[in-house]
């Protein structure tokens, strides 16, 4: 969750973006809307069009081997390397925004891992492919094996299901009746399976055979039939049918496609597509074209009839685009595709008029894309001016831009983290990003040694690299624009996209920074350095332009941090008292209030600037004299980023004391804190590894967080909430306190009772327990002493009843407060049944532990009060023997005392 202590400043977990599918099967089922992909050792079920996670299953610790769904979306099949085999009934939720998983069957199909998976269109059979060859065939529902398929010992790499043509099954199917056979016999082994149904299976030998359900034989698939020559040379990765065709589809890695079709000599077929390794083919528009995709990422269109590609000549994609698997849903016309990189395209199966006023000039592109992983998570930034958009720097050449606007829908199929665009032009990772001040001009550094600069113009869905600047001779790690909004009746302020900002600095692992002066769109780009200097004797890590964009800062590992101006580059102080490298650098934002240094005295907020470095430490320094205001400790790992968070106006906070800072570091931690106290207002876990980048939304305050777990985590910050919640709770309290006081004084036993247990507070229920029990008329056969109170006792909850006990125990073990715990303790037991105290449903998770205790604790000192009792019992024998031995000495002690009197008589004269 969110907070771990309760604090002034508070956030909560708003949005994630987390990964889904990182390599492996993915599944659709036919209504296109619920995706099941592989994410590790676990399966995660996700609505496609808006993007929802609807359920995440948990592995059983070994990687998933093939997963699948069936078209209805009844059932989800999960297999992995551990030989087990899961069967899940999905229930979707009436407003679709959750799945509830329910585990059907675990079984152990095979001797080795089942590799591939089909499930009928029926959604009643499923056919299982194992490592060794083996093949099962399985109804769903019953869970049992309907056939066994002996084949040969090498891996099965393709199933699918179909049912041939009408035409075709009268002509491949004998249907003479043998000798002895019955008309209308059903108990023939068949499992009342349709006569028409066959299973295709490939393997990584490169054989094709098909398996027919009702004689339980399999017919070979032979390139040449004479020679006994098999279909393909190598793996064969995927098989389709066409009832339309009547025709077989296979593609292979031995970079062949093969059409075939069914004749007197059985299955004849034509190989096509002689230049990639094919791993995925299907038929298309009832037959007509069929289309194939692999290691070229590009998905084609051919023609059935001629064998000719519909669509145009493109040039490979890079590596990561290719395709490893497809789903075709023929109903929705949409084809996707998992891609080497973990991302997800989705394809529009064009139609034929389109193909036709093409001519000749089709290009088949994903219309969305879907990244299944996002990696580690370098840096990212808000982009637009409504910060409805994110770029984000992963473990990748491109930069992906994501929206993140909190009110999209279903519409245009965009959602919260939909990916939008990709930033192609860097030849190795981005490193770093910056945007100015209009959030569509965006900075990135990267490992190819050069930086770059994008214009982002969503409007009219342009992405496109700006300009390009080189000159670093090692990786820019660090990047930096300007920030000053221009006026707001400017054209520049009116129309930013043709404004680029004025300058660019970077940073980078030569030690050098350089300035480099960006030029207006209705300039010609010459390629110049306007300033460089070696800057640092090790890696500059980070930069930073000042609100004012007069001064920037660099950080390095060197363990300082310079200040530098803008327009001649020239040092004008260096922060000194890290002991570590410097990994985050940060001016005060522009109306920072006057902040607190640790030795007295304020400094005003925009002479300020705070640093992270790799000691663990946050420093806040003065610029005025380049001396550390305050260090603040608590990370217990390298701290990697810090960003200002939104500073109130006067409006928002008359005060203006809340200055606050976010910090993340390698120990997966977000931490905000008070720059006037250097205390920590809150801390936030939602990650799993180190954190590398933080971003504020300048409006609602907002953090974002990413780093190496993949994971987004968009942090809501819910301080006048939070705020509100307490005030409210306080009133609320000091209202009840009051209906308490009320209570006990009209004598309203029973409702004080319930309110005391309610607010816990142990103090004024002895109090009013004990006028009860110490009442001077109490009520006949009350075991209290009044009659409402019994009833108040004998009603009580679970919890009302065990916060009792918790009570009575505290009593019992006092003296002077026991006999009260003793007499209600007493009304209890005889208000319940004895099974009653055992039973009780107590919540968390030492619940039963903390009774077992309680209920000990009120025995062993109830025992101990009876033996005080009965010891008193003894001793108070002893006091009337002797005050019985007294009265028999009475007469003696009479005769003395006359004696005496008189004695005394004769003193006293």
């Amino acid at each position: 969750m969110a907070t771990r202590q309760a604090a002034k400043t508070t956030f909560e977990v708003g949005n994630v973006i987390q990964p889904i599918y990182t390599g492996g099967s993915v599944a659709l089922e036919n209504g296109a809307r619920i995706l099941a992909s592989t994410l590790g050792e676990n399966a995660v079920l996700t609505e496609l069009t808006t993007g929802k996670n609807l359920a995440e299953i948990e592995g059983d610790g070994e990687p998933i081997s093939t997963l699948a769904i069936t078209p209805s979306g009844s059932h989800l099949i999960v297999c992995s390397r551990s030989l087990t085999m899961r069967i899940y009934a999905l229930t979707v939720s009436p407003e679709f925004d959750s799945i509830e998983t329910t585990l059907v069957r675990t079984s152990k199909p095979h001797a080795t891992p089942v590799v591939v998976l089909a499930v009928d269109r029926t959604s009643t059979l499923l056919a299982t492919g194992a490592a060794d060859g083996a093949i099962k065939i399985w109804d769903i529902v019953g869970g049992y094996v309907t056939h066994t398929v002996s084949g040969p010992s090498v891996l099965i790499s393709a199933l699918h299901f179909f049912e041939i043509a009408a035409t075709a099954a009268d002509t491949t199917i004998d249907r003479r009746p043998k000798k002895g056979s019955r008309k209308n016999d059903q108990d023939d082994g068949t499992n009342g399976v349709d006569s028409k149904f066959r299973l295709a299976w490939g393997t990584q030998d490169g054989k094709v055979r098909i398996f027919d359900l009702h004689k339980r034989t399999a017919t070979p698939v032979y390139s040449d039939a004479k020679r006994k020559r098999e279909a393909h040379e190598s793996n064969v990765q995927s098989i389709d049918y066409s009832p339309e065709q009547h025709a077989l589809l296979t593609g292979s890695r031995d970079k062949t496609m093969t059409m075939w079709l069914w004749g007197e000599n059985g299955w004849q077929g034509t190989p096509m597509l002689r230049h990639e390794l094919v791993e995925s083919v299907g038929f298309l528009n009832e037959g007509k074209w069929m289309y194939s995709a692999g290691e070229s990422g590009l998905l084609r269109i051919w023609d059935s009839t001629t064998h000719q590609e519909i669509t145009a000549k493109q040039d490979p994609k890079a590596e990561g685009e290719a395709i490893l698997s497809t789903v075709y849903l023929p109903e929705k016309s949409l084809i996707v595709c998992a891609q080497a990189d973990y991302t997800l395209a989705l394809y529009q199966v064009p139609k034929a008029e389109d193909i036709s006023a093409s001519a000749g000039e089709f290009f088949w592109e994903p219309f969305r894309r879907i990244s299944g992983t996002h990696d580690e998570i370098y840096d990212l930034v808000y982009l637009l001016r409504d910060q409805s958009m994110m770029a984000l720097a992963t473990n990748s050449e491109d930069i992906r831009i994501v929206s993140v606007k909190t009110d999209s829908g279903e519409e245009g199929g965009s959602y919260f983290g939909h990916d939008v665009a990709l930033l192609k032009g860097h030849e190795d990772l981005v490193m770093s990003l910056d945007v100015d001040w209009s959030g569509h001009w965006v900075a990135s550094g990267a490992k190819d040694n050069t930086a770059r600069i994008w214009r982002v113009d969503s409007a009219n869905n342009s992405f496109e690299c700006y300009a390009t600047f080189t000159g670093h001779l090692e990786s820019v790690g660090a990047v930096s624009l300007p920030k000053v909004a221009p006026p707001e009746d400017s054209e520049a302020f009116k129309n930013p996209l043709d404004h680029p900002p004025a300058f660019l600095i970077s940073g980078s692992q030569d030690r050098f920074v350089q300035k480099r002066l960006i030029p207006r769109p209705s300039q010609p780009f010459k390629e110049t350095t306007s300033l460089r200097r070696l800057a640092h004797e090790k890696d500059i890590n980070a930069l930073d332009i000042n609100p004012s964009g007069k001064l920037f800062a660099s950080a390095s590992q060197d363990k300082t941090v310079k200040i530098w101006d803008t327009e001649r580059l020239e040092v004008q102080g260096i922060l000194k008292g890290h002991k570590r490298g410097v990994w985050a650098v940060k001016f005060a934002p522009l109306h920072t209030p006057a902040i607190q240094g640790e030795t007295g005295g304020a400094v005003s907020g925009k002479g300020v600037i705070v640093t992270g470095s790799g000691d663990k430490t946050i420093k806040l320094w003065n610029l005025s004299d380049y001396t550390c205001l305050r260090t603040f400790e608590g990370h217990s790992h390298n701290v990697l980023k810090v960003v200002w968070l939104h500073i109130p106006t006067v409006e928002e906070d008359p005060s203006r004391k809340n200055v606050h800072f976010a910090s993340a570091g390698a120990d997966s931690l977000v931490k905000i804190w008070d720059a006037n106290t250097g205390e920590t207002e809150c801390t936030l876990d939602n990650h799993e590894d180190r954190l590398w980048t933080l971003a504020v939304h300048p409006k609602s305050n907002t953090i974002v967080s990413a780093g190496s777990d993949s994971k987004i985590t968009f942090w809501k910050d819910t301080t006048s909430e939070t705020q509100t919640a307490a005030t409210e709770a306080a009133t609320r309290l000091v209202e009840q306190e009051q209906e308490l006081e009320n209570y006990i004084h009209i004598g309203a036993y029973r409702d004080a009772i319930v309110l005391a247990l309610q607010l816990n507070h142990p103090g004024r229920l002895l109090k009013l327990f004990t006028n009860v029990v110490t009442s001077p008329t109490p009520e006949a056969g009350s075991f209290t002493g009044l009659r409402a109170v019994d009833q108040v006792l004998a009603s009580l909850s679970d919890e009302q009843l065990f916060l009792l006990l918790l009570r009575l125990r505290d009593w019992n073990t006092n003296a002077r407060t026991a006999p009260i715990a003793q007499r209600i303790l007493s009304a209890l037991v005889r208000s319940y049944p004895a099974d009653k105290f055992s039973g009780l449903s107590v919540k968390g998770a030492r619940g039963q532990k903390s009774l077992k205790e309680v209920l000990n604790a009120l025995k062993v000192y109830t025992e101990r009060h009876y033996k005080r009792m009965e010891e008193l019992v003894d001793e108070s024998y002893l006091v009337e023997y002797t005050l019985r031995e007294m009265d028999a000495l009475a007469p003696s002690l009479k005769a003395v005392k006359e004696d005496g009197e008189g004695d005394v008589d004769m003193i006293e004269v």
